[in-house]
């Protein structure tokens, strides 16, 4: 207890029992507040990341819808000459044409040579 002043006793008591309390509550309020900030920037942080998927997926659908459309459209003597072009001078390409050719000339050889029934 306090020493007895022109004030009351019981006064100063309270008053320092209620500052007391005040000090020792602090950390747990503080603590509680933190974790309600936590959540609160954890919630907030999940809905930025759907939305930007929504978003991702919308332009992903718009750019397929695009290339579909670019490739119906386009005209199939320009299609077949960009081809040729991207292909000539391509080893890979070249090689693959070579081949081509040998396996039909293998054909028409076979399609030349006599017939047996067996």
């Amino acid at each position: 207890m306090a020493d007895n002043t022109w004030m009351n006793s019981q006064i100063t008591d309270a008053v320092t029992q209620t500052n007391v309390k005040v000090l020792g509550d602090a950390p747990a309020e503080s603590m509680g507040m933190l974790y309600q900030m936590m959540a609160q920037s954890t919630g907030m942080s999940m809905q930025n990341m759907v939305a930007n998927q929504q978003h991702k997926n919308s332009i992903d659908s718009a750019v397929v819808t695009g290339a579909v459309s670019l490739l119906y459209t386009l005209d199939v003597a320009a299609e077949g000459k960009s081809t040729q072009e991207i292909l000539s001078g391509n080893p890979v390409a070249e090689t693959m044409a070579s081949l081509k050719g040998v396996l039909a000339s293998f054909k028409d050889q076979n399609s030349n040579a006599p017939k047996f029934n067996t």
